[in-house]
């Protein structure tokens, strides 16, 4: 397939992609969400011929994409991915901004903090301070979660119109948890809840025990980002969750200011 020079301003109507190109970063976002696959596997999940498969998988693996197991069967992320997501986070700038407001808020709270950022119908963990108890939430930076299911996509949501959050909603609203909302049009009067008061609360909807609060900050093109306090249900009571979302609301005027 011949390449097409990029032409500054041209639709997306007008854009045909490099073939192998897209090839490659279906490969990338496959094993960033599924982790490790086969050859067989991938060929088979993107309708490539197993030839063809073998060929850049080789390639992307000798250049420091991929990397095979023990094995020598599983194909997985190289440390290439990692030095070039690293980049991208440690580059940008509402991460760098947040940086001392997040420290501020575990500082304060004891409890795990994240920023995130709304990307199609998922949120990405951008940046994370760790509770410091024992009992913690797995999560990590460049984890990629349900927005519909979480706080931080909730309150990334309801800055959008309705018309908006129902284009980036999947077809099927999957349960993380017995209390995920996947009722379309009950999760969309908790969005319009959280669109009044400002900040939205995932009780135990992605993880069981866990409630979180979240608010979004002022957006800045072409980010839309928001920051959360985790804490577990045990260490939470009326006086407190008040504490949190005060917090919040501080966080959220220091990163305007």
């Amino acid at each position: 397939m011949d390449d097409h020079p990029d032409t500054e301003g041209s639709d997306d109507g007008d854009f045909q992609p490099v073939k192998s190109a897209g090839r490659v970063l279906e490969v990338l976002d496959v094993l960033a969400s599924t982790g490790p696959q086969s050859m067989r596997d991938l060929a088979d999940q993107l309708g490539v011929p197993k030839s063809s498969m073998h060929a850049l998988l080789r390639t992307m693996q000798h250049y420091g994409w991929l990397e095979l197991d023990a094995t020598g069967k599983q194909y997985g992320l190289g440390v290439h991915a990692l030095l070039v997501g690293s980049a991208y986070v440690d580059g940008d700038d509402v991460v760098a901004r947040t940086s001392p407001i997040l420290d501020t808020l575990a500082a304060n709270t004891g409890e795990t903090v994240h920023l995130g950022r709304l990307e199609g119908d998922s949120v990405v963990y951008m940046a994370k301070r760790e509770s410091v108890h024992p009992l913690r939430m797995f999560s990590a930076v460049g984890r990629r979660l349900s927005a519909y299911s979480t706080a931080l996509g909730k309150c990334l949501l309801a800055t959008l119109t309705d018309e908006e959050i129902a284009a980036r909603m999947p077809e099927k609203l999957e349960a993380a948890t017995e209390k995920t909302i996947t009722d379309p049009d009950l999760l969309i009067k908790d969005i319009r809840r959280a669109r009044v008061r400002g900040y939205s609360i995932d009780d135990e909807e992605t993880t069981q025990g866990l409630r979180c609060f979240a608010i979004a900050l002022p957006q800045r093109a072409p980010t839309h980002d928001a920051i959360s306090i985790s804490v577990p249900i045990f260490r939470l009571d009326d006086e407190r969750q008040e504490a949190v979302v005060r917090l919040l609301f501080e966080a959220r005027y220091s990163f305007a200011r």
